[in-house]
């Protein structure tokens, strides 16, 4: 599964890596209501709760799902600012329809409300179908949608009030340390994009960001199944430090593509594409499989061996062997004539936390 963003015929200027406030604050926010994602910042999030007002908790609380299980596409921005503020007046310059819609796709569920469709703020029934929809997903759900249909200009201009007492609270203090690591990345990113072009700045980007043979696409391992272009427009590519796992792309119709992603750091090796992940869930879905690994995580054995061990012929073996050797989950040794295979046990262990990285990227 992949997203795809169509880059055929965009010069090399029109690929972007700049720093956004307003995307850093949100997936800050993120975290917060988060905190199972981000194991990593759990000693922040705890901080920052702490110190919150009841009030300012409750605010932040009421508008999450703009940023909860994915962000508004308005929330990271395709012309950062230096700002915050100057990023907030971005967002205010949009309209309306556009506003409510994207902020309905977070509020009622990911691509539950398609662009191109009648706005709910002027059609009855789409309006009828957003709230069936928002009431589906829980009542503080509803009560938002509810206020966001019946008063576009109030909620927003209580969204960013709430966003402007997050920078006061939390987000200035941080931004000062965050914005230091950001900018270290973004030379790394302008200089590679400038010296060795756009392959080998999006192989700096992430594992999971690759350029296609043919240069006219940009690959984003995902799961989902989902295009783009950006002709016309280019492409934003914000770093986060906060964002980490999360590999974030705004590719609705009629936004301009954006990738936000996580800087590196030393620790975690790049991530395992979701179709090796697939691959080895698929192989351990057998129980022969599952058996012949049990005893090759014991030590090395043969295929004679394993075929005596289990009662099984030589050839059945040879095949469950290549099923397991394809999805990297066997390593081999020759000695002499025979061949010794044992279990990859160090990628058999980070199978787990490389499936739930794959799930939230």
């Amino acid at each position: 599964m992949t997203l795809r963003i169509d880059i055929g015929g965009l010069p090399s200027a029109r690929l972007r890596f700049a720093a956004s406030p307003l995307a850093e604050l949100t997936a800050m926010l993120h975290v917060l209501a988060e905190p199972a994602h981000h194991p990593q910042f759990a000693d922040w999030a705890a901080d920052v709760r702490a110190g919150l007002r009841p009030e300012q908790a409750e605010r932040i609380g009421e508008a999450e799902f703009l940023w909860r299980s994915s962000r508004a596409d308005f929330l990271v921005p395709a012309r950062p600012r230096p700002t915050l503020a100057e990023e907030l007046d971005d967002v205010d310059r949009i309209d309306d329809e556009t506003y409510v819609t994207a902020a309905l796709v977070t509020t009622c569920g990911s691509n539950r409300v398609h662009f191109g469709a009648p706005s709910p703020l002027a059609d009855a029934t789409a309006r009828e179908r957003a709230m069936d929809l928002a009431q589906a997903r829980g009542p503080l759900q509803e009560a938002f949608a509810q206020r966001l249909l019946a008063d576009p200009a109030v909620v927003r201009a209580r969204v960013r009030h709430t966003l402007e007492q997050c920078a006061d609270a939390f987000f200035d203090a941080a931004w000062s340390d965050v914005a230091v690591r950001l900018a270290t990345d973004l030379r790394l990113k302008n200089d590679l994009l400038k010296r060795h072009g756009t392959g080998a700045a999006l192989a700096s980007v992430s594992g999971a960001v690759t350029l296609a043979p043919d240069g006219d696409c940009i690959i984003v391992d995902k799961l989902q199944d989902n295009a783009t272009t950006a002709r016309g427009t280019g492409v934003t590519f914000i770093p986060t430090v906060f964002g980490r796992p999360h590999l974030l792309v705004v590719h609705a119709p009629g936004w301009q593509p954006v990738v936000q992603y996580p800087v590196a750091e030393a620790g975690p090796a790049e991530p395992v594409s979701l179709e090796t992940v697939t691959l080895r869930l698929e192989a351990l879905a057998h129980p022969v499989r599952l058996r012949l690994l049990r005893t090759l995580a014991r030590g090395p054995h043969t295929t004679g061996e394993l075929a005596h061990a289990w009662e099984l012929s030589s050839p059945e073996v040879s095949r469950h062997l290549a099923v397991l050797r394809r999805a990297g989950l066997l390593t081999s040794r020759r000695q002499g004539r025979y061949v010794r295979y044992t279990a990859n046990l160090s990628d058999l262990t980070a199978l787990g936390t490389d499936l739930v990285a794959a799930v939230l990227r």
